[in-house]
């Protein structure tokens, strides 16, 4: 990890006020989403913190049954700390976890990020016509 920083999985760490911030205002694939919908998805997934000293400046979250698949979501670093490899190392840290090895499948959608994900052995799904779901609505 790059000095200075750290990663944890201690959900009490977490600045939840930072995360709906970020994620309501900033980032593309939840606009507007409202803090208890934030909550939940925390409460109801593995969770990753990036720190800078007692400073949160990075989140990803895996909604996963710990046996078989997870769902790789929320991924994001603060723009003031990008440049610095820190979603990389978020990354493997996240595809290392103990918790999270031997799942079947770890899944993730992206619109911009495939250079990131790509290394660590992401690729387009095989057969996406057999991957289904259903969209219940396109904004908060």
């Amino acid at each position: 990890m790059n000095e200075g920083y750290t990663i944890s999985t201690d959900k009490a760490l977490l600045d939840i006020a930072m995360i709906h911030q970020y994620l309501s205002q900033e980032a593309y694939w939840c606009q507007n989403i409202p803090c208890d919908i934030v909550q939940r998805s925390i409460d109801n997934s593995a969770c990753f913190g990036v720190y800078q000293g007692d400073k949160q400046v990075g989140f990803a979250r895996v909604i996963t049954d710990f046996a078989t698949f997870g769902y790789l979501a929320d991924v994001f670093i603060l723009p003031e700390h990008r440049g610095l490899g820190l979603s990389k190392q978020l990354i493997a840290f996240i595809i290392a976890h103990p918790p999270l090895q031997g799942l079947r499948r770890l899944l993730l959608v992206t619109r911009d990020a495939h250079g990131l994900y790509e290394p660590f052995g992401f690729k387009p799904i095989d057969n996406p016509e057999n991957t289904m779901s259903i969209k219940a609505f396109t904004a908060y």
